[in-house]
């Protein structure tokens, strides 16, 4: 565990028990989060691909348009 970590922790175990809950949900989700986005690159490169020659062919063959964000209406 690194020094940050180990301070983060020390100074939330010093917090009531329901902020250090809060505190824990946080962590957990933030956790699962970054597992799943592994996850969604480590086991679909293939897909990735597909989908970008797919939008590789789009653009060659005039089926796209150009990014615009002024005129994007609100």
């Amino acid at each position: 565990m690194t020094k940050l970590l180990k301070k983060a922790f020390n100074q939330a175990s010093k917090l009531a028990d329901s902020s250090q809950d809060a505190i824990a949900a946080i962590i957990l989700e933030e956790l699962e989060d970054e597992k799943k986005w592994e996850t969604s690159f480590t086991n679909s490169q293939e897909p990735l691909s597909k989908l970008a020659t797919k939008v590789r062919n789009e653009i060659k063959q005039g089926e796209t348009l150009p990014f615009d964000p002024a005129s994007k209406t609100k």
